[in-house]
């Protein structure tokens, strides 16, 4: 019996650390239908297949362990895949691919017509935009960003104020 009790609370012990072992990546339907019900930030991942630094932020940013603990804790996290051929329907809004431009039109409305890949879009807690954010980030710089907006410091601080006197005082015990 003790034997079996052991074996579970390792099963759960393991079953409770994989939980933050990555961030859980969802379309931005998925987002938009549980932002409804709780409402969340929301970071969208804007990216390309052929991308080679969206592909640098899959390996080393978005794997880094305070990443993926305060993405998983503070925003519903969507991947956004630029080129998508798929209808993207958000509320009565459907959002098609975009011949011309290579690009869905959800892409290319969370860019604000800047295609620029990777790109990271911030929408508020009522699916608004706060900032979309063009280029890769090592995981250090991008949990400062994600922390200046997840904790709502953009509606009061410069980021440069907030990098310089205040990030440090919040996660001088983390390492990233």
């Amino acid at each position: 019996m003790k034997v079996r009790l052991t074996f579970l609370i390792v099963l759960i012990a393991i079953a409770v650390g994989n939980a933050q072992t990555k961030i859980n990546w969802m379309t931005l339907e998925e987002a938009y239908a549980k932002q409804k019900i709780t409402p969340k930030k929301v970071l969208i991942d804007v990216y390309t297949g052929w991308c080679g630094w969206c592909k640098v932020m899959d390996k080393e940013t978005f794997t880094n362990a305070e990443v993926i603990k305060y993405v998983n804790q503070n925003y519903y996290a969507v991947k956004l895949d630029a080129e998508s051929t798929k209808d993207i329907k958000i509320g009565p809004k459907v959002y098609k691919y975009d011949a011309a431009n290579r690009s869905n039109e959800a892409a290319i409305a969370l860019l604000q017509g800047k295609m620029s890949y990777p790109s990271i879009v911030y929408l508020d807690e009522g699916f608004n935009m706060i900032q979309p954010l063009p280029g890769y980030m090592n995981a250090k710089d991008f949990h400062q960003i994600i922390t200046y907006f997840g904790g709502n410091y953009h509606k009061k601080e410069q980021f440069e104020n907030y990098k310089a006197n205040i990030y440090g005082k919040l996660f001088s015990k983390k390492t990233i």
